[in-house]
């Protein structure tokens, strides 16, 4: 492992464009629980509370659920070394950016500048109506569903339900970077989801080199990643900060 860690250094280190690639597995380890696999919130909720045509026709009843899982669940959960060693490369200038399926907003409060959300961020909310946005900070969430002030409607999450679009900046800006790298990190994704697991993919096929972080074999791990290295987040990069700078 300790000549992956010096190898992938390297790598990076002589990378002329460098993003990162995350998902669920990098938020883990801050107490965010994952939506699939054998911890995953669709073992307990059901999936139909974030489809986008079922929320319009039930939005007290999505909310209700909605509360509990972003904005109870995620409410206390802070940037971890994983985030914070990404955060330290973008500074560095060996980082460009991050890629994310994580609505959760904690590359940012890690410091992370150039962050392209893929999913949105559970810590905006947004009026249909109107358009106008807000901080999740100035909603009290014991009275739901929370409405806007301008005209009454009831706020949606500023993230990507079923049946909704990628936002189209964050799609543009993620496909344009993956197709410029020199080197790819995977974080965390397994690669089920899709549009968003052609990222890495598109990176491949312009020539990059994929280095991923995941403590098991992932969809990504046969067909794209030319190293893996195996762990959990927080150890790996921290491994990998300690041989950068």
């Amino acid at each position: 492992m300790d000549s992956q860690i010096k190898e992938t250094a390297k790598i990076i280190r002589e990378s002329k464009f460098t993003i990162a690639f995350t998902g669920a597995g990098i938020s883990v380890e801050s107490g965010v629980p994952p939506f699939r696999g054998e911890h995953g919130l669709w073992n307990k909720y059901n999936p139909e509370i974030l489809d986008l045509g079922y929320y319009h026709e039930n939005p007290e009843k999505c909310w209700l659920f909605i509360r509990e899982i972003f904005y109870d669940f995620f409410a206390n959960a802070h940037p971890n070394k994983a985030h914070k060693v990404l955060a330290h490369m973008e500074q560095s200038g060996l980082l460009h950016s991050v890629v994310t399926q994580n609505i959760d907003n904690l590359h940012q409060e890690a410091g992370s500048k150039n962050v392209y959300e893929f999913h949105g961020n559970s810590k905006r909310l947004k009026c249909l109506k109107c358009g106008k946005v807000f901080d999740a900070s100035e909603i009290d969430f014991e009275h739901i569903p929370p409405r806007c002030d301008e005209d009454g409607e009831i706020l949606k999450p500023d993230f990507i339900f079923f049946g909704e679009g990628i936002p189209t900046a964050a799609f543009e800006n993620a496909f344009a970077d993956a197709e410029k790298c020199d080197v790819c990190i995977i974080v965390g994704s397994t690669g089920e989801v899709t549009p968003a697991s052609f990222v890495p993919r598109a990176a491949k096929q312009n020539g990059a080199t994929i280095i991923e972080i995941n403590p098991e074999k992932t969809l990504f791990t046969g067909q794209v990643t030319d190293i893996h290295l195996v762990g959990k987040a927080t150890v790996i990069l921290e491994k990998l900060e300690n041989q950068l700078f």
